[in-house]
Formats: C-alpha cells, sequence, structure tokens
C-alpha cells in the first residue's frame, strides 16, 4: 500500500515524503512511480518566475524515467527484487520533486522563492544527485526492457550525475535588486517607481491581483511561523511584505475587480462580525482577559496582570504611556460579557487559553525597521491620493486602507498618523456605492485604534458616520457604520455623546429592522454600548428597542444575535421602564424558554438577569408567572452550580425571591409587604 501525505498540513518548502510499506507488491510500487513520473512531468507547461533551467532539467529528466517505467508496465515484466529498493528510494524522492515544484510554481509565492533562490537551487541539486545514485545501483541490466530504453536510463544517469543546477544568474540580479531596495528603506530612503518595476517585471507580476497573492502568502507564512515558534525569518518576511504592500499601493493604479471582490467578500465577512476575539486580549498577557477592567485613561486590562503592573511601581499606561491619575480599576463588564459569550459560542475554554495570540497582537510594533519605513512612505501616500486623486484613485486608495489596517496594529498607526481619517470623513458623503463602502470600512478598522477613535470624532465624524447609517448608499455600508458606532461608544466619553445625537438611536433601530443577520447584530452590539452610559437607557426605549429585541428572540435561529439581544434586554430591565417595556410584550415565557433551552451560557446569565430584573420591578404579576413553572428550578440550579460567578449571585437570588414568594403566599400575607421584601433583595 502507498500512503498519501496530506498536502494541507505541508509546510511551504518542506517535503515530507511517504516511504512506501515493506509489504507493497511491484504492481502497485509501479503503478504508483508512473503516476507521480506523470504529476512531475505536467509541470512542464507550468509557468517558472524563476528557478526555470533548474525546473526545466528536473522535469526532463523525470519524463525520461517515465518511459521506462511504462514500458516495465505496458509488457508486463518481472521486477526482480533487488530494484525494488531502488524504486522505493526514487518513490520518496519523486514526492519530493512534486513539492519542490509545486512550491516554486505556485502562485502567490514568487517573491519568497527568488528570496530563497539558493536553498531552492540546493534542493534541486540534492534531490537530483539523489535520483542519480538511486540509478547508479539499479540492476538494469535484469530487466528486460528494450535496448532504446536502456539507453535513455543511462543518459539520465550520466546527466544526473553532471548536471549543473545551481542559481540562476538573472534570478541571483533579481536577489539583489529586492534586497537592495529594502536595504534603502531601513535607511529611509523611498524605493524608486522604476525598481520596483523591474522586479515585478521580473517575476510577472502584472496586476493587482497577482500583488495581493504575494502578499496574502507572506501574511500566511509569517503566521505559520509565529504559532510554530520558529520566529527566525520572519523579520526579513515582514520586510517582503511590506515591500509588495508598497507596490501594491502604488505600482498598480486600478484594482482587478474579478479577484478582489472574492478578497473584499471575506475582508466584509471579518468586518461584519463586530466582535474580534483579538481584541478580548490583555494588552500586557496577550492572552483572553477573565476579568477585563478599565484604568483611568480608559484602557482595558486583565485585572491580574494591570495588578501586577502596578505591584511592580508602574504608574504609567502600559499601551499609551500616558500618567495615570489614579489606580482605580473599574470593570469593564461590557466587554467581559462579550468574552464569555464569545468563548461560549466558539468552544473555548477560559481556562485553557495560556498559549498567547502571534496575529493581531504581534503587530503593535513592525516586524522590521524596513517594513515600518515602508508602511510610513504608503501611508503618506495613500493619504495623497484621498485627497487630491481622481474618484477611482480615491476609491483604491480606501480600499488600500481598509485591507493595511484590517490585521496590524502598527499600519493602523501609520495610517491614522498620515492624516487618512478626515479625507476618509469626506468620502462618507459620496453616491458611489464603492467609494462609500470601501471609506467606512476603512474607517472601522482605524477606529479599533485608541487614536483611530480620537481623530474620528476630534475631526466631526460622528455626524459623517451616522449619515451613512441612516441613508447609506447600501445596506452594506449601514451595517458597517453601526459596527464603528460599537468601537466608538467603548470610549466612555463617547456614549454619551453619539446617544445625545438625534439619528445614533433611531438609526440602530431601524438597521434593527432592516438589516440582514449581521446587520441586526452590529446594531444591537452598539445600543449595548450605549447603554453603558445610563442616561441612554430612556431613548432607547423611546425608540422602540424592545418589540424589536422580542421579536428576534422568538424568531432568530442565530445563537449569538439572540445572546445579543438579551444581553441589551438585561441592561433595559434594570430600570423600572424598561421592566414594564419588557413586560407588556408578555415575553416572559419566552424568557424562560429560553433559559431552560439555550446552549448559549452568556445567554442562559442574560435571561436569570432579565428575570431577577423583572421580578424586582415588576411586583406580584411577573413572580406569580414564574412560580407556576416548577421546571424553571432545576436551571436556575444548574446555573448556581455551573454558571459564572455572576450568574450564579443571579441564580441564587431569584430562587430566594420564588421561595418567598411561595412562603408569603402560603401564609397568606399581603403583596405589599412580600414587594418591599422583593426590592430589598434586588439591591
Amino acid at each position: 500500500m502507498i500512503q498519501k501525505f496530506n498536502q494541507v498540513d505541508r509546510r511551504f518548502l518542506s517535503f515530507p515524503a511517504v516511504h512506501p510499506c515493506e509489504a507493497v507488491s511491484s504492481a502497485t510500487l509501479l503503478g504508483s512511480l508512473i503516476t507521480l513520473s506523470q504529476n512531475v512531468s505536467n509541470y512542464q507547461s507550468k509557468f517558472f518566475a524563476t528557478q526555470r533551467r533548474n525546473a526545466r532539467e528536473t522535469i526532463r529528466q523525470i519524463g525520461i524515467l517515465l518511459v521506462f517505467f511504462e514500458e516495465i508496465r505496458d509488457r508486463g515484466l518481472i521486477v526482480p527484487e533487488s530494484a525494488l529498493l531502488c524504486f522505493s528510494e526514487l518513490h520518496i524522492t519523486f514526492q519530493k520533486i512534486r513539492f519542490l515544484l509545486e512550491d516554486c510554481s505556485g502562485q502567490g509565492a514568487r517573491l519568497w522563492i527568488l528570496m530563497k533562490s539558493e536553498l531552492v537551487a540546493t534542493q534541486f541539486r540534492v534531490l537530483i544527485r539523489t535520483v542519480s545514485i538511486a540509478l547508479d545501483v539499479l540492476p538494469l541490466n535484469l530487466i528486460d526492457v528494450s535496448g532504446e530504453v536502456k539507453e535513455l536510463v543511462e543518459l539520465v544517469v550520466k546527466q544526473a550525475r553532471k548536471a549543473k543546477i545551481g542559481i540562476d544568474p538573472d534570478d541571483e540580479r533579481a536577489m539583489r535588486r529586492v534586497l537592495s531596495i529594502l536595504n534603502r528603506l531601513e535607511k529611509g530612503i523611498e524605493p524608486e517607481f522604476q525598481n520596483l518595476k523591474w522586479v515585478l517585471d521580473y517575476l510577472e507580476i502584472k496586476s493587482w491581483s497577482d500583488c495581493n497573492k504575494e502578499i496574502k502568502f507572506l501574511e500566511e507564512e509569517i503566521s505559520t511561523q509565529c504559532v510554530d515558534g520558529e520566529e527566525r525569518e520572519v523579520p526579513f518576511l515582514s520586510s517582503l511584505l511590506g515591500f509588495m504592500s508598497y507596490c501594491r499601493g502604488v505600482i498598480f493604479d486600478t484594482l482587478d475587480y474579478q479577484n478582489a471582490d472574492q478578497t473584499e467578500e471575506r475582508c466584509n465577512a471579518e468586518i461584519l462580525s463586530c466582535l474580534n476575539p483579538e481584541d478580548f486580549r490583555c494588552p500586557i498577557s496577550l492572552e483572553l482577559m477573565i476579568d477585563p477592567v478599565t484604568v483611568s485613561t480608559g484602557q482595558t486590562y486583565d485585572r491580574s496582570s494591570i495588578q501586577k503592573w502596578f505591584k511592580a511601581g508602574n504608574t504609567i499606561c502600559p499601551k499609551t504611556g500616558e500618567k495615570l491619575t489614579n489606580t482605580e480599576l473599574v470593570p469593564n463588564t461590557n466587554l467581559r460579557k462579550l468574552i464569555y459569550q464569545f468563548c461560549a459560542d466558539n468552544g473555548v475554554s477560559l481556562a485553557k487559553t495560556g498559549k498567547k495570540s502571534r496575529d493581531v497582537t504581534r503587530t503593535i510594533i513592525p516586524g522590521s525597521p524596513a517594513a515600518a519605513e515602508t508602511i510610513k512612505f504608503l501611508s503618506k501616500f495613500l493619504a495623497r491620493k484621498l485627497i487630491f486623486g481622481p474618484s477611482e484613485q480615491k476609491n483604491k486608495a480606501a480600499y488600500e486602507i481598509r485591507l493595511l489596517a484590517k490585521s496590524n496594529i502598527f499600519n493602523r498607526s501609520c495610517l491614522i498618523e498620515a492624516g487618512t481619517i478626515p479625507p476618509l470623513l469626506n468620502l462618507l458623503y459620496s453616491f458611489n456605492k464603492s467609494i462609500q463602502e470601501n471609506a467606512i470600512a476603512a474607517l472601522l478598522k482605524l477606529s479599533k485604534h485608541g487614536s483611530g477613535k480620537k481623530a474620528i470624532v476630534e475631526s466631526g465624524g460622528l455626524r459623517s458616520i451616522l449619515a451613512v447609517l441612516k441613508r447609506g448608499t447600501s445596506l452594506e455600508a449601514r451595517q458597517i457604520a453601526a459596527a464603528t458606532i460599537f468601537y466608538l461608544s467603548s470610549v466612555k466619553g463617547y456614549r454619551k455623546l453619539i446617544g445625545e445625537m438625534p439619528e445614533a438611536i433611531p438609526g440602530l433601530v431601524d438597521l434593527i429592522k432592516e438589516g440582514t443577520a449581521c446587520g441586526k447584530k452590529n446594531a444591537v452590539v452598539a445600543l449595548f454600548g450605549l447603554l453603558l452610559y445610563p442616561g441612554n437607557h430612556q431613548r432607547v426605549l423611546d425608540a422602540g428597542t424592545v418589540p424589536l429585541l422580542v421579536d428576534i428572540l422568538a424568531s432568530s435561529d442565530k445563537k449569538e444575535l439572540v445572546a445579543d439581544s438579551l444581553a441589551v434586554l438585561a441592561a433595559l430591565a434594570e430600570s423600572i421602564d424598561g421592566t414594564l417595556a419588557i413586560l407588556q410584550t408578555s415575553s416572559l415565557h419566552l424568557i424562560t424558554r429560553i433559559l431552560q433551552s439555550s446552549t448559549s451560557q452568556p445567554g442562559k446569565e442574560h435571561c436569570v438577569s432579565i428575570l431577577v430584573s423583572l421580578c424586582t420591578n415588576g411586583g406580584d404579576d411577573a413572580i406569580a408567572v414564574l412560580a407556576k413553572d416548577p421546571s424553571i428550578m432545576s436551571s436556575l440550579y444548574s446555573l448556581v452550580t455551573e454558571g459564572t460567578t455572576h450568574a450564579s449571585k443571579k441564580a441564587r437570588s431569584l430562587i430566594k425571591i420564588l421561595h418567598k414568594f411561595h412562603e408569603t403566599s402560603s401564609s397568606g400575607q399581603g403583596c405589599q409587604a412580600f414587594t418591599h421584601e422583593q426590592s430589598v433583595h434586588a439591591r
């Protein structure tokens, strides 16, 4: 039997060939060799931007051996036992050759293959020599093939032994050109257009989408190496990533929309998720926060990490470097609920999140000096295009910013510092659907950065974003605007400012009515952020939010959306007006049913919070309904033993309220005395 290696698990430029099992028959081994030889020969029609001579020579030699193997099969010749060992060695080597050719001809890796020319050439040389050694010991005289085929095999042996496999002089020249550009970048010298164009032409990177594939490959390679803890090449990869990002932004004036659209769809899916798990990591420990707290600068950290920071004698904010006015730690309950929801919905145990993130958090600082300078130059270039370029160039610049800021904190800071936010805000008034969508999406990415939030608000951007939320050229633009409001509302001082703007809360409520499931989620989470300012509670109620949220509970099959809606209802239910609004929708039975059936731990916690508030603020009528449902007790006791500290506390409170109701009912005491007792428990 010949096992197959799962190529999905293979690292780039690694060759994990599988050895044929000892019991494999000669016919099976021969058939597999023929298949491998055919696969290698098929690469003759592939394009090789580099390593052309080495690849061509390797493919030619394997093609000759294919004739040899096919004659043995077609004539039914017997393969002697002494030849099987040689065939097994060739089988392993052919697998490695196929992997090497696959990497050299693959789209997206042309620049990396160029810069690894010496290593790749060495691999070709080693593999060709291995073929030569295997053929040297092949008992060709014991295999009854024709004399012509024997001569071909002997020719391969001689050529493999003498093959001059090395770096192509043209490849070496191109590699040195790239290194020269990177060295000049490290010194703060912006690359010349003609030098960049020469490199791209040599690699036959002819379009925006070709360039984008190179960028995606480099990003994936950096991520893979970081996750594996093999970061030796990450600085160089980061330099190449910066180089190629600059080329994509500067060299190509037009987007290749056929390919760009696919990228955009993936980008949108990430944007509109609104809840980015990387935002849940503590800036100090880089681990998921279990108990997020906010310091006086408005930054949030995990409680244990910031307390260690203070015990070490530090009095500045670790993230901003600002002097802390005090060491008070304010629990960030909003973020805590979102973290627990994310963990519950994605099967993540907070007890098992010790492994540090190697994705977004590592991008706080640039990967290399050359990468830093490249992004600074590119940010200024894009800012100029946003201001002075024609409509097409403004649209492309907004899209470039959208991609650059997607998952890189340093890129965000450079783009903000270059002054891209004011012209992006101006583009929000464009009637061009693509321009408006790219501009609001770029602003969303920049709003994830602390200085981005500040720049948006200080530039008067709230009104522009709310205009898109209310009257955007597309539903997608409105949904992204809602996600942007969510990020802006993470700043304490902005919640009041946003809530007081007449179009903000009604605009979010309209999106709950009209948006897709993703749009509804963005709007609901944004409302939750705004509700952290008590003055916004009545505004949210007056906008008619409660019936819409109850409708989501009754009809939506989106677990995250239901949990978000419950979180908003729980916040509203804390006031008497909120309780009355919820009770008027006759949703009590619906909420208890969700408590008993939901698999979402945060959802259960929100349900019990709502029920406690309804009982506390709604009087005996609400309690009486719950008291008639004995099945609710099992769900409450389950939360007491298995829920979070907060959920357990709420569940115990509700159990006490229900027990008290049964006691007072059986003793015949009046409702007035009981209502007073409820209020005491609620507090």
